[in-house]
């Protein structure tokens, strides 16, 4: 799949594996291993980004996917996040699709809409809302993007 086949058609929560075609290097080769992976991995789309105009160009339409985190003690310390524009020459494929009845935590600014989280349940989605303290966040249920709280349930932490 290219990553304009991604951008249409992956919903926000959807994990993407995507790949170079290239064979994974031995582990004893930490310099190429690191190189490979950089083009080789699998993330959590989170971000679906339209053409950017500037003065003097364009940026491409480009996607987000959430690859991880690193954290001490309950507390995250660094979050890895990889964008991948239209004209990237990597394969991408949807490893998975979130499951009707999950609900995605959302937050919409600059005119695009960021996943913050995809949880199990409302109940689970509004108890994260409230622990990590994002005000503005709206919750969609997955299935019923077009249901009575998709639009807006602003929800106070």
């Amino acid at each position: 799949m290219s990553a304009t086949t991604i951008i249409d058609t992956a919903p926000l929560g959807a994990l993407i594996r995507y790949t170079d075609g290239s064979p994974k290097p031995p582990a004893r080769f930490t310099k190429k291993l690191a190189a490979w992976e950089r083009s080789n991995g699998v993330g959590r789309l989170v971000k679906k980004e339209p053409p950017r105009p500037y003065a003097t160009w364009t940026a491409p339409a480009s996607f987000t996917l959430h690859e991880g985190n690193f954290s001490s003690d309950g507390v995250i310390l660094v979050t890895i996040m990889r964008s991948h524009s239209v004209d990237s020459a990597v394969v991408f494929e949807v490893a998975e699709e979130p499951k009707p009845g999950q609900v995605r935590v959302l937050l919409d600014f600059g005119g695009n809409t960021e996943l913050l989280h995809l949880a199990e349940s409302v109940t689970a989605a509004e108890l994260w809302i409230a622990k990590e303290g994002y005000r503005n966040a709206r919750l969609e249920i997955v299935g019923d993007e077009q249901g009575e709280r998709a639009g807006g349930a602003d929800l106070a932490a």
